[in-house]
C-alpha cells in the first residue's frame, strides 16, 4: 500500500506539472478566466477528458494487489485493475465548467476507461461519468448562490468522488472477493492522492484567477492614470495640441506601437510607427476610421490589409479604433496600432474600450463646462452693458473739458480711453487672459478716473514679478478697484489710499485690492458676494459676478474674501489656484470654441 501511494503521487505530479505548462498558455488562461460559451465549454471538455485520458495511461495496474510499474498502459489483464487520477480531472471540469462540461469530460475520460479492460472496467466507468454529473451539479449551485469554488470544497468533492468509485467497484464489480480485496489496497492512496492532486490543480486555478483579477486591477489603474493625465487637454476639446498631447501620454503608457487622434474629418495627431504618411491635418488615411466614423462601432484589425492603409509599406499590423462621442454624436475616432497583432490581445483592448468611454465622458462635461463658461460671459456681458454707458460719458466730459486747457492731456486720456475699452472687448470675448492685460486695463481706468478726481486718492501696485503670464478671468481686478473708488471714498477731504498686492502663495495666486476708505457694514458683508444686495449706493452686482465665475471656472478652488472695519477700510482677497488642469494652457484651443 505505501508504495502505491508513492507511486500515485508521481502520477499526480504528472497531471499538476501538465497543468502548470498548460497555465503558462494565454488560451488556457483565456478559457479558465472567461465566462463559458458553448466553444469555450467544447474545449473544456476536451481539455478535462484529456487530463482523465493521460491518468488513464499513466496509471497504476495492480495484479492481486501487485503493482505493474509500467511506465504507459494501452491494455489490462481481466483480472487486473487500474489506480490513477482519472477522476480528478473529470470532478475539477465540472467544477468549473458546469455539468455540461462534467458530463462530457466524464464521459470521455470514462469511454476511455472502459476500453482498456480489467475486472473494473465498467465500474470505473460509470463512477467516472457520475463524478462529473455530480461536480458539475455542485458548481453549477456553488456559483448561482455566488460562492467561489475553493481549494477546500474541491478537495472534499474528489475526495468524496473517489469513495464513491470504491463503493461502485465493491457492488459492480466481480467476483466481490476480489473487488473488496482491490478496495482495501487502493482506497487509501487513490482518495488521499486525487485529494493532493485536486489541492495543487486548484492553487494553479486559483493563480490563473488571481492573475485576471490583478490585470484587471492594474488596467483599471492604467486607465485612471492615463485619464488623469489627459484630462487637463481633453478640457480644451479636441484641437491639434491637446490631441499631440493626449497621442503620447497614451504611446507611453500603453503597449501601442502608434496613437493616433482625429476628429470627424481629418487627423488631428499620429505619434509612433508610421508617422511619416499619417499626418496631422491630412484626412484619415485608412478605411477602417472611416468606417468608424460612418457606424460609430469600434472596429479591431488583426492584419494589415483589414487596417485598408493606402501606403503599401505601412509597418502598422493590427489596430483598435473606437469612436469618441459627444451627447451621442460621433466627433472624432482614437486608434491605438501595433506593429506586431500578437500584442493586440484582449487586455488591450478592453483598456482602449474603457479609455474611449472616459474620453467620451471627458469631451461631454468639457462641452457642458463650455455651456456654462457661455452663460457667464453673457452675465458679464449684461454687466458691461449697464456700466460702459455712464463711464464713458463721464469720460468724454472730461476729456471735452481738456481739450482747451492741456490738449496733450487730453490726448493721452484719449488713448488710455481707446486702450481701456479695447481691453473690455477683448476680455469678453475670452474666458481667462494673462495678468498683464487685465493690469493695463486698471491702469488706464485710473488714468482717466484719477483725471476726474485729482488727488482725491493714491494707488500702490505691488506685483510680484513672474505672474504677467498667468491667466485669470477677465474682469476681475478692475471692478474691486472701482468699487474701491466709488464706494471707500465718498465726500471724503483727505486723500484715500488704495492697494493693490498680487503675489503666489502655496500654488496659488493671491489678489489683494485694500482700501483706508469708509468701509462695509458687518450685515453687508454677511451676503456680499453670496446674492444680488438692493441699496442706494449699488445692489453688489460686480462682487457676485465675480464670485460666480470663479466658482464656475475653477470648479469651487478659488474663492473671493471680503475683510471690512467700519471708517477703517475694506480688503478683498481672491485667490486662484495656479495648477487647475487645463486653466493656464496659453496654447488652449477647443474645437468648440469660436
Amino acid at each position: 500500500m505505501f508504495n502505491l501511494a508513492a507511486l500515485m503521487l508521481e502520477k499526480v505530479g504528472i497531471i499538476v506539472i501538465v497543468a502548470y505548462l498548460l497555465s503558462q498558455m494565454k488560451s488556457f488562461r483565456h478559457i479558465i478566466q472567461t465566462e463559458h460559451k458553448t466553444n469555450e465549454r467544447i474545449l473544456l471538455i476536451l481539455l478535462f477528458g484529456a487530463f482523465g485520458i493521460i491518468s488513464n495511461y499513466t496509471g497504476i495496474e495492480v495484479y492481486y494487489n501487485s503493482i505493474n510499474r509500467a511506465a504507459w498502459l494501452s491494455d489490462l489483464e481481466q483480472e487486473s485493475a487500474l489506480a490513477n487520477t482519472r477522476v480528478m480531472g473529470v470532478v475539477i471540469g465540472g467544477l468549473l465548467g458546469g455539468p455540461i462540461v462534467g458530463v462530457g469530460a466524464g464521459l470521455v475520460a470514462g469511454v476511455h476507461r472502459y476500453t482498456l479492460g480489467g475486472f473494473t472496467a465498467f465500474s470505473c466507468a460509470i463512477s467516472t461519468i457520475i463524478a462529473g454529473i455530480i461536480a458539475g451539479y455542485f458548481g453549477k449551485k456553488r456559483k448561482q448562490t455566488g460562492k467561489q469554488i475553493t481549494a477546500r470544497f474541491a478537495v472534499m468533492i474528489g475526495m468524496i468522488m473517489e469513495s464513491v468509485q470504491m463503493l461502485l467497484i465493491l457492488v459492480i464489480a466481480k467476483p466481490f472477493e476480489q473487488a473488496w480485496s482491490l478496495v482495501q489496497f487502493i482506497s487509501f492512496p487513490m482518495i488521499f492522492g486525487n485529494g493532493l492532486g485536486t489541492l495543487l490543480f486548484m492553487f494553479i486555478i486559483s493563480a490563473i484567477k488571481r492573475d485576471k483579477e490583478l490585470t484587471r486591477a492594474n488596467q483599471t489603474n492604467q486607465a485612471f492614470l492615463i485619464a488623469d493625465q489627459t484630462l487637463p487637454y481633453f478640457r480644451q476639446g479636441l484641437n491639434i495640441h491637446s490631441c499631440r498631447e493626449i497621442a503620447e501620454i497614451m504611446l507611453k503608457l500603453t503597449d501601442a506601437d502608434a496613437v493616433s487622434v482625429t476628429d470627424d474629418h481629418q487627423v488631428l495627431a499620429h505619434v509612433g510607427a508610421a508617422s511619416d504618411h499619417h499626418i496631422p491635418k491630412s484626412k484619415p488615411e485608412t478605411g477602417l476610421t472611416k468606417k468608424v466614423l460612418e457606424y460609430g462601432k469600434i472596429s479591431v484589425a488583426r492584419s494589415k490589409k483589414e487596417i485598408l492603409c493606402v501606403h503599401n509599406d505601412c509597418p502598422l499590423e493590427a489596430a483598435i479604433v473606437l469612436p469618441l462621442k459627444v451627447k451621442n454624436k460621433i466627433v472624432g475616432t482614437l486608434k491605438m496600432y501595433y506593429t506586431d497583432p500578437e500584442k493586440l490581445d484582449r487586455v488591450q483592448q478592453e483598456l482602449a474600450e474603457g479609455l474611449a468611454n472616459l474620453f467620451s465622458t471627458q469631451l461631454e462635461l468639457a462641452e457642458a463646462e463650455r455651456q456654462t463658461k457661455l452663460l457667464k460671459d453673457a452675465e458679464i456681458k449684461a454687466l458691461q452693458a449697464q456700466i460702459h454707458p455712464h463711464f464713458l460719458f463721464n469720460s468724454i466730459n472730461t476729456i471735452s473739458a481738456l481739450c482747451r486747457t492741456d490738449a496733450d492731456k487730453a490726448r493721452k486720456l484719449l488713448l488710455e480711453l481707446s486702450s481701456f475699452f479695447r481691453g473690455n472687448l477683448q476680455g469678453a470675448r475670452q474666458m481667462l487672459l494673462p495678468l498683464e492685460k487685465e493690469l493695463a486695463n486698471v491702469r488706464a481706468y485710473l488714468s482717466l478716473e484719477q483725471t476726474r478726481f485729482p488727488n482725491k486718492y493714491f494707488i500702490d501696485f505691488q506685483i510680484e514679478p513672474g505672474l504677467e503670464k498667468v491667466l485669470i478671468p477677465p474682469f476681475t481686478l478692475q471692478p474691486l478697484v472701482e468699487n474701491a473708488i466709488h464706494y471707500g471714498f465718498p465726500r471724503s477731504k483727505s486723500e484715500g489710499i488704495i492697494t493693490i498686492e498680487i503675489f503666489s502663495e502655496n500654488n496659488q495666486l493671491q489678489i489683494i485690492v485694500a482700501d483706508n476708505g469708509k468701509g462695509i457694514p458687518g450685515e453687508r458683508i454677511e451676503v456680499l458676494g453670496k446674492q444680488i444686495v438692493n441699496s442706494k449706493k449699488g445692489n453688489g452686482t460686480a462682487i457676485f459676478n465675480i464670485s460666480e465665475r470663479l466658482k464656475g471656472i475653477y470648479n469651487g478652488q478659488a474663492c473671493l474674501t471680503i475683510k471690512s472695519q467700519v471708517d477703517h477700510g475694506t480688503t478683498v482677497t481672491i485667490s486662484i489656484p495656479l495648477d487647475y488642469k487645463g486653466v493656464f494652457d496659453q496654447n488652449a484651443e477647443s474645437l468648440y470654441s469660436g
